[in-house]
């Protein structure tokens, strides 16, 4: 048996594809030119194979590129070794171009995902978007409906961070909105309870759980906080009224919210790459980082959102 891992010093393919192109060609010179190798690049890796095989490929006593016997009969297995390595090239870049379904928030704007394809395009990522809710994004990749998901995590578990905050049509004039200033009797006209507004992207344990304790904690009714069925119905309350949204800080401003920050706890939506196989989830991490934290409205590496 040929022991290739002995043959260090020879590029098999580029061997084995010179010596197919100068046998069809009859030259060394044309040969190599085929290669788009210089023809003592080409020489040298023939004879290089031609030592490890032990055998000549080449009769040198002819002025022509004329094949021994044992180089006629290696031809055959040179052209089908050298048709399959052009077939897995092929394959390759189809492969590159074959599109990453990924599971994204449908908070993510079309101008953010936008730049994030183009983000991806340019580092050989091709990407199909699904947007979803938190709890349809976990599943869709534990069902491989997509390759992956940025799935709803823990702050602590998180490679995405998102600070949340309450968002109204007023503008407050408190730096900071604590959740205790929302309970009956304390506001000046009180003919209806002001409520916040938990949207779907944020009815996730980790955040919902939270906010339905300080609500407990602080004596609000149970109806003052509530999951909405949708971002769109959520807003809507907020807009007509004095209710408040629990939201991140660009969202508010899209919303064209005025935004603050939470007195009583300091909230965090957190996201990771979930994926069936570890190397898409690691592709989208390293490679998509910035474009993926600007899409969610995270904040960057230095603690600023983007």
């Amino acid at each position: 048996m040929l022991k290739w891992h002995r043959v260090a010093a020879v590029d098999l393919l580029g061997a084995w594809s010179a010596f197919v192109n100068v046998s069809e060609r009859g030259s060394f010179t044309e040969g190599a030119a085929a290669t788009r190798v210089p023809q003592s690049v080409a020489s040298r890796r023939i004879a290089a194979l031609e030592k490890h095989l032990g055998e000549r490929l080449f009769d040198r006593s002819s002025r022509r590129a004329t094949l021994t016997q044992f180089g006629r009969d290696m031809l055959p297995s040179a052209k089908r070794l050298i048709r399959l390595a052009e077939a897995m090239e092929h394959e390759a870049e189809r492969a590159k171009l074959s599109p990453l379904r990924l599971a994204v928030p449908d908070i993510c704007t079309v101008h953010d995902l936008a730049r994030l394809d183009a983000q991806a395009r340019r580092n050989g990522i091709y990407l199909d978007f699904h947007a979803a809710g938190p709890a349809e994004r976990a599943e869709l990749v534990r069902s491989r409906e997509v390759r992956a998901a940025l799935t709803a995590v823990p702050p602590g578990d998180a490679t995405w961070s998102v600070r949340l905050g309450l968002a109204g049509a007023g503008n407050p004039l408190a730096e900071t909105i604590y959740v205790e200033t929302l309970r009956a009797g304390r506001a000046a006209q009180a003919s209806r309870r002001s409520r916040i507004w938990i949207q779907p992207e944020d009815d996730v344990p980790h955040i919902r759980d939270h906010m339905f304790r300080i609500r407990d904690a602080v004596g609000l009714q149970p109806a003052q906080v509530a999951v909405s069925t949708t971002l769109t119905a959520a807003t809507a309350e907020v807009l007509g009224s004095t209710d408040l949204l629990l939201s991140s800080l660009r969202q508010a401003e899209e919303l064209g919210l005025h935004w603050r920050p939470i007195g009583e706890i300091d909230l965090v939506r957190g996201f990771e790459v979930s994926a069936a196989v570890g190397d898409d989830a690691e592709r989208v991490r390293t490679r998509l980082w910035p474009a993926i934290a600007r899409c969610l409205g995270a904040h960057d590496r230095n603690g600023a959102t983007p």
